[in-house]
């Protein structure tokens, strides 16, 4: 018998799966590799695709780091899979200051690699083929995507630009089936910047209510606000259902490669506690989240919030978004609803004046061309290929610099 090894042809073709098909994740999706692709042959490449504090200037505080230092001894080994006792009291205590937000100890705590692992822990854990949850359109890319992997279906809500990206109430009523299981709320939202008013979050909670939904509430930039905006945790308007909800160090606290956020879940819990199980068995099968980050937890949450001086009038990320806001209105045929928090400007393409049909070329020409870096909006599930994303953490006079240099390419730019 010949023990010969089979020579490359005659080997399997290996497929990729098939609940991958439909998942996509624009951030670094296509348009991101001819940028590192680019970068690779030495372009300069301004990234505007991910909101990378680090990336242009913004290091995270000096108590963070040296806590974690210091925790490093200890951080060698596994920690509980829930996370460890210090971090997961820290979240505790935070909201305690939060008024109205439910009653909740540490053991309903998770913490995470990151917002992001945490999301694709609770839709494994909550979905069967099929479930339908309610996402805003348009989204964080991720929690689509989450959706998709784990054999439920994506039903886009829209939110009403005209409406300052409020959530459409009258959609969302509209989109409810037997089999909707969830609904999101991004607030402050990613790609918009849209604080959500009160009565547009109550609203949402009583047709959570009404129809007996998990309510998913992804506050990750609940304290990126600017002028007078207000950000009420939605938990605080829902204490009668069980809430889930999402943040972490890597916006407000500068520490997105730390990859470390929490989840908790607040109300009643009697009737989830299968889906409860299960999100015990996907943090345990992980072992445990980044265990040195988780060390910088405690400090991040206590005392002065070094946040506070960056979106007051004088601070970086106020000026940032002025300049983004006010540039982006001065390109004709672009229009841009100001952002009242997060890192993000959604803009809007004028269709009468820049016909775009395939709005991903679009960002291909772009980079290629001016070696800028965006997401257009179909990536961010927005219905319709006449927005894009833009990251306002630049510096502010490159910032200026890059939308002007977004404008002249526009002005000559036929599809």
């Amino acid at each position: 018998m010949s023990t010969a090894p089979k020579r490359p042809s005659e080997l399997r073709r290996l497929e990729q799966a098939t609940k991958l098909q439909n998942v996509l994740y624009e951030i670094r999706g296509p348009v991101n590799a001819e940028a590192e692709r680019m970068e690779a042959e030495g372009h300069r490449i301004l990234k505007l695709n991910t909101g990378n504090p680090a990336a242009f200037g913004f290091e995270p505080p000096d108590t963070i780091v040296q806590d974690m230092i210091s925790g490093l001894p200890a951080a060698a080994g596994y920690a509980q899979s829930k996370g460890i006792p210090s971090a997961r009291r820290a979240v505790v205590a935070r909201y305690e200051l939060v008024p109205g937000f439910p009653g909740f100890d540490i053991d309903d705590v998770y913490l995470g690699n990151g917002v992001s692992e945490l999301i694709t822990m609770t839709t494994q854990a909550l979905l069967n083929e099929g479930d339908e949850v309610l996402i805003p359109a348009p989204d964080y890319p991720l929690w689509t995507a989450a959706t998709t992997l784990a054999g439920g279906k994506a039903v886009h809500y829209l939110c009403d630009e005209e409406d300052d990206w409020q959530p459409s109430i009258e959609d969302i009523e509209s989109k409810i089936t037997e089999r909707t299981k969830a609904i999101v709320v991004i607030n402050p939202n990613n790609p918009t910047g849209a604080v959500y008013t009160r009565e547009v979050l109550q609203k949402i909670v009583d047709i959570a209510r009404e129809h007996s939904l998990l309510v998913l509430a992804d506050e990750i930039y609940d304290k990126i606000l600017y002028d007078d905006a207000v950000h009420i945790n939605l938990a605080s308007l829902c204490p009668d259902l069980l809430c889930i909800t999402f943040n972490g160090l890597s916006k407000a606290y500068r520490c997105a490669g730390y990859r470390s956020g929490w989840m908790v879940l607040t109300g009643p819990k009697g009737h989830a506690e299968s889906f409860i199980e299960g999100l015990n068995l996907l943090a345990s099968t992980r072992l445990c989240a980044n265990v040195p980050a988780q060390y910088g937890i405690q400090v991040a949450l206590s005392g002065r919030q070094s946040i506070d001086d960056l979106v007051l009038p004088g601070g970086r990320l106020l000026e940032q978004r002025n300049v983004a806001y006010e540039k982006l209105n001065e390109i004709p045929g672009v229009s841009c609803v100001k952002p009242m928090g997060a890192l993000y400007a959604f803009p809007r393409l004028d269709p009468n004046v820049h016909e775009i049909h395939d709005d991903e070329q679009f960002m291909f020409d772009l980079l290629r061309s001016e070696k800028i870096h965006l997401v257009q909006g179909t990536g961010m599930n927005w219905p319709a290929p006449d927005h894009f994303r833009v990251v306002t953490l630049p510096w502010a006079r490159d910032l200026s610099a890059a939308i002007e240099r977004l404008g002249n390419f526009l002005a000559s730019y036929k599809q």
